[in-house]
């Protein structure tokens, strides 16, 4: 699977002349797609879990751990492929990554007990590799504004996969059962495979260090504060949204009384958000500025997420004061985090990888925290407000984050 080609002096390819060509840098609905399938395997089979409980005859909790152990585990391995890719190329990773992807896929379905499946599940997690590299791909041929743009474009494409796959996912637990879903995952892991080799050009600079002399430099990029400024925004940003992942299911379910077809369709309200707000990073973080879009789009999360608690706490307490505004999170991370993302990306730009890799394991562990946290918080009789008050702290947490990034900025340029 290696047959790297040397890196290509182009940009994205965007018309039909280079897709296919592996001498070229990927289409950009290669870099969508990839991504898109490791936004899938996160919350497809979300509406499954209360009868993969009752299939495995475990409790709840325990198949919540396809969630939150499942994110704690690609953010170690995001620790893992950002220096892998920076040494090796992207091309071999994503591949080697995706068809690991495609065997632990099949493994999930044929496991006979919960524990087995819970190990597959885990395994899982290199599609990670498409989160970390569709983003470096991008940093590998844009500087930082226009890097964020190009971003916003690609996870805009993206959101529309998570966007749908709740609702396509309850739908097949209905029509089929819980093992539906992970099939779809399983046919989508095999085509984005072929797709992959036939389409991806190795973006990375040819490099003759050492994986060993790579980890080496890594302290120069630890040492820089505006890269944790840019780290911590993401994370806790996006804390929200994996919090949300971890209660709502158990909310939709047990609170609202929610059958998995309606419940998928629930899920997908911050996925609705997220095209929106990418779209608005995509078309205007060149202009406004990166910083200036993280801020106002932390500020939209947190303003939506107190609205939500307010009017459910007035009375309003119908699945869509929930839910509904629960798209103020998509919203605002939309915007914010293809900003944040080039951000990190380009505050060491010869470890691009490595900031990749480090920054999506700061922010899918602490999602992965989060949606444990929810879990434990929530209880048949305390409505969404433990939820709520979690999601309103991590968000406003985001807005302390890139302000600091911001007073730094400053700092080092009056020096």
């Amino acid at each position: 699977m290696s047959d790297a080609a040397p890196h290509p002096t182009l940009k994205p390819c965007t018309g039909p002349a280079c897709f296919l060509d592996r001498t070229t840098p990927p289409h950009l609905i290669t870099l969508v797609l990839v991504a898109g399938l490791a936004a899938m395997s996160m919350n497809v089979f979300l509406p499954s879990l209360p009868g993969m409980a009752a299939y495995f005859g475990t409790d709840y909790a325990v198949m919540q751990l396809s969630v939150s152990a499942y994110l704690m585990a690609v953010a170690v391995l995001q620790l893992i492929v950002g220096p892998l890719a920076d040494r090796f190329g992207r091309r071999r990773v994503l591949l080697w990554s995706t068809g690991l992807f495609a065997v632990a896929t099949l493994g999930t379905l044929m496991a006979p007990t919960a524990e087995l499946f819970l190990i597959f599940r885990m395994m899982q997690a290199v599609v990670a590799a498409g989160l970390v590299l569709s983003r470096t791909i991008v940093r590998d041929l844009f500087d930082t504004d226009e890097a964020a743009s190009m971003i916003g474009y690609v996870t805009m494409g993206m959101a529309l996969v998570p966007l749908i796959a709740p609702g396509l996912g309850g739908m097949l637990d209905q029509a089929f059962g819980w093992r539906a879903p992970f099939s779809l995952l399983l046919v989508c892991a095999i085509a984005m495979v072929a797709l992959l080799y036939f389409d991806l050009g190795e973006t990375a600079r040819r490099t003759s260090a050492s994986f060993a002399e790579q980890m080496r430099d890594t302290p120069e990029l630890l040492r820089a504060r505006r890269f944790w400024g840019y780290v911590a925004c993401a994370a806790f940003c996006s804390g929200a949204f994996f919090a949300f992942l971890g209660g709502a299911p158990y909310l939709g379910s047990e609170h609202f009384g929610l059958a998995p077809g309606e419940l998928g369709l629930y899920l997908s309200t911050p996925a609705l958000g997220y095209v929106a707000g990418n779209f608005i990073a995509g078309r205007y973080s060149k202009r406004i500025g990166v910083n200036r879009m993280i801020f106002w789009g932390t500020l939209l999360t947190t303003g939506g997420l107190v609205l939500s608690l307010a009017l459910y706490a007035w009375g309003l307490q119908h699945p869509l004061t929930f839910f509904g505004l629960v798209a103020s999170v998509g919203l605002g991370n939309g915007m914010a985090l293809p900003n944040a993302n080039a951000g990190l990306l380009s505050v060491r730009p010869h470890l691009a990888g490595t900031a990749s890799g480090l920054g999506g394991a700061f922010m899918i562990g602490g999602g992965a925290a989060m949606s444990v946290l929810a879990g434990l918080l929530l209880g048949p009789d305390t409505g969404p407000y433990p939820l709520q008050a979690l999601m309103i702290a991590t968000s406003a947490a985001s807005i302390a984050a890139i302000l600091y990034v911001i007073k730094r900025e400053r700092t080092l340029a009056s020096r």
